[in-house]
């Protein structure tokens, strides 16, 4: 996908309509996204993972981990010889594990210890399905050496997963609930209302904050009606013995 620079200047006091670009990174020339489906599940993913590893949690959960950094349709720039002008990808969404966790403008593999994603996920489309299943899948099994690679198209649902095994992809078998585990993570990925989702190794929906919210103020109002119900039940039964609740000593 072509960038531009966010912070442009103009040429020239007589020309201030003029737009002079500063340098900047090259970017990978991939088709830019296809629709919203496309851009709103990208986000999704990204913000699932980072909420889930947020910092500070009291009791954090199972299997979480801080040192991971996470991205979508940032260019990962991988030549031998340290060139920004060849070799450059542009994932849809990949994960880095043991890393640092913080902004970049890219992902240079050089610059990162020699680091490659450990997971990467491709949104297909009609347009460029054919790229994801066969030139970007030889290209992250024999030169990314990608442990796990997998796609999903936003509008059909097609979903599936590989990881390396000696060098060559197989195909992750999903579960009993149609997911697919991530050895790499210790979570699995699988399809929910239309949208590919991370869910737990025990199976439970990782929820977007506003969804974990909802969640817990469901939780409440049935403790609440509960609660309810089990006072209801005892103001009858002591009613039926021809004592009156409201009559009881306040302790």
């Amino acid at each position: 996908m072509i960038r531009l620079d966010q912070n442009p200047r103009a040429v020239g006091e007589d020309a201030p309509d003029i737009i002079e670009w500063p340098p900047c990174d090259l970017y990978s020339d991939e088709p830019p996204l296809e629709t919203d489906f496309h851009r709103s599940q990208i986000d999704l993913l990204i913000r699932l993972l980072n909420h889930w590893w947020r910092d500070g949690q009291r009791p954090a959960p199972k299997g979480y981990r801080q040192d991971f950094y996470i991205s979508g349709n940032l260019t990962v720039y991988y030549n031998t010889q340290q060139l920004k002008s060849r070799d450059f990808r542009g994932p849809d969404v990949f994960v880095v594990l043991e890393t640092e966790k913080k902004d970049r403008r890219s992902w240079t593999v050089w610059e990162e210890g020699g680091k490659y994603p450990n997971v990467v996920i491709e949104l297909l489309s009609s347009s460029k399905a054919s790229v994801d299943k066969g030139t970007k899948k030889t290209l992250y099994q024999d030169v990314w050496r990608l442990p796990e690679y997998y796609w999903f198209h936003p509008e059909t649902l097609e979903f599936a997963g590989f990881h390396l095994v000696e060098g060559h992809y197989k195909a992750i078998p999903p579960n009993e609930h149609d997911r697919l585990p991530s050895q790499q993570l210790g979570l699995e990925l699988g399809i929910h209302e239309r949208q590919l989702r991370w869910f737990t190794a025990e199976g439970n929906l990782i929820p977007l904050p506003e969804e974990a919210e909802r969640q817990r103020a469901d939780q409440e109002q049935q403790r609440a009606d509960q609660e309810q119900q089990a006072k209801e039940r005892l103001e009858n039964y002591l009613r039926s013995q021809g004592i009156d609740p409201n009559q009881l000593p306040n302790g």
